[in-house]
């Protein structure tokens, strides 16, 4: 089997999996099942992938990246602190919104009786994503002249608060209630009073 073989075959082991999670919410993936899913036997998946844990950290690590290779693009992109902070957090729903197996992920819904590696490793996702938003918010002053009216910390935690939170709801509603629902309007609302013009409180 070539190089290009196995990358494929690694790519639809993956793939499978995620479509199961999202075909059966609340339901624990065997690998018999998901073997049967790819068409292989177990044996087959296990010489792509030595354990389900590491089928589970291959999904988390297309999540990383495609998340936080995107991020730095937005960093780059926008110009103030609130659109690059309404693009991450954007991103984040409309990615959830459009892989609704991975997303089980997210929440921990999917890890249930897994590795507690994996759960740190979420853990780890959404605490590296709201530095990424606190080094934002920090940045808004020297560029902007703005600062939330709360410190740093609690600003950025409010903000992953809220989009976990609509993630959460997407997993329990059984996909049918939609992260990016309402979003639009709702935005607006959260950024009443969460910056302050810290050259005028200066005078």
């Amino acid at each position: 089997m070539t190089q290009t073989q196995k990358i494929s075959r690694r790519q639809q082991i993956l793939e499978a999996l995620a479509h199961m999670l999202e075909a059966s919410p609340g339901a624990r993936i065997t690998t018999a099942a998901l073997a049967k899913q790819v068409g292989v036997s177990e044996a087959a998946l296990y010489r792509h992938f030595p354990s389900k844990s590491k089928m589970f950290e291959g999904l988390i690590e297309f999540i990383e990246e495609t998340i936080f290779t995107r991020v730095s693009i937005i960093r780059d992109e926008y110009a103030t602190a609130e659109s690059r902070c309404e693009a991450i957090l954007s991103l984040l729903l409309a990615f959830t919104e459009r892989n609704p197996g991975i997303t089980r992920i997210l929440t921990g819904d999917a890890l249930t009786g897994e590795s507690d590696k994996l759960h740190a490793r979420v853990t780890q996702f959404f605490e590296r994503l709201e530095t990424q938003l606190k080094q934002i918010l920090r940045e808004a002053e020297l560029r902007e002249g703005l600062r939330p009216t709360v410190t740093v910390s609690v600003a950025a935690n409010l903000l992953i608060a809220v989009v976990d939170g609509r993630i959460n709801q997407y997993v329990r509603s059984n996909f049918s209630k939609k992260p990016t629902e309402f979003w639009q309007e709702q935005w607006p609302l959260l950024m009443q009073g969460f910056f302050k013009n810290t050259a005028a409180n200066s005078r």
